[in-house]
């Protein structure tokens, strides 16, 4: 994707050159629950002011030409321990989402796509979700990776199912297994790995999120709940990326 003229980007970032942009960032969504019973609300108003923050951020994202990717941890597979009835309101959100943003989806030009597993989630919701994906397929810009029923550790769990599989066909010898095979079978393969991993509500833990993906991704931690994060919090993130040193194991020369 061509990036914009440096007068279409905001204040705060149209000095940045575009090598210095992180082409992937994935963020771990967090302090709905806390954000809203710091309000004296329901828990779920936390979720529901949430779901307006995603689409600021997504819209931002598609708006900023450099950003390529944007993933975001939307359900966890440990999420599923949570109180049946928030859980409900979750997947009700998440339909709702996937109604809703749909026409905008297709304006921004935002291609969507899932990684998780599907067991467990309802069909309605797959229904959705499916409609959204085969309909945002052909769009060329940014693309929005939604991790649902996700965990890092299944995923890989997952990849090696899928390597002994074809061991046991004879269609790969265990010698040949080496980090680009193992990529190759994770739910992201084919995609880059992540630049930048945003975590909110000032948890300094990446919560079983893209364990193998995020091997090199500089971190960046806000103390800002998911319902307080904005576009201004998104171009600190950006900005704090620029300056930092990528060495990826080794040294500065």
């Amino acid at each position: 994707m061509a990036a914009e003229s440096p007068a279409a980007l905001p204040a705060s970032l149209a000095d940045l050159p575009a090598e210095r942009w992180p082409r992937h960032i994935a963020i771990i969504m967090d302090g709905n629950g806390r954000w809203a019973q710091r309000q004296g609300l329901e828990r779920v108003a936390g979720h529901d002011r949430g779901g307006h923050v995603v689409r600021a951020i997504t819209r931002e994202c598609a708006r900023l030409a450099p950003i390529e990717q944007l993933t975001l941890y939307c359900l966890s597979s440990e999420n599923w321990k949570r109180p049946a009835e928030e859980l409900a309101f979750l997947m009700h959100l998440l339909e709702q989402y996937l109604v809703n943003e749909r026409p905008i989806m297709m304006e921004d030009n935002v291609r969507v796509r899932m990684i998780g597993r599907r067991e467990g989630i309802p069909d309605r919701v797959l229904y959705e979700l499916d409609k959204t994906v085969n309909l945002s397929a052909a769009n060329d810009g940014l693309q929005l990776n939604l991790a649902i029923n996700y965990g890092g550790r299944g995923e890989i769990v997952d990849a090696a199912t899928s390597l002994a599989y074809q061991v046991m066909a004879g269609q790969l010898s265990p010698g040949d297994i080496d980090e680009r095979s193992i990529a190759e079978h994770l739910y992201t393969a084919g995609r880059p790995d992540p630049d930048l991993l945003i975590r909110t509500a000032g948890e300094m833990r990446v919560s079983n999120f893209l364990l193998w993906q995020i091997s090199y991704a500089e971190i960046w931690v806000t103390d800002k709940a998911w319902p307080e994060f904005d576009e201004a919090t998104l171009h600190a993130a950006i900005r704090d990326y620029a300056g930092r040193e990528r060495r990826f194991g080794g040294l500065k020369r």
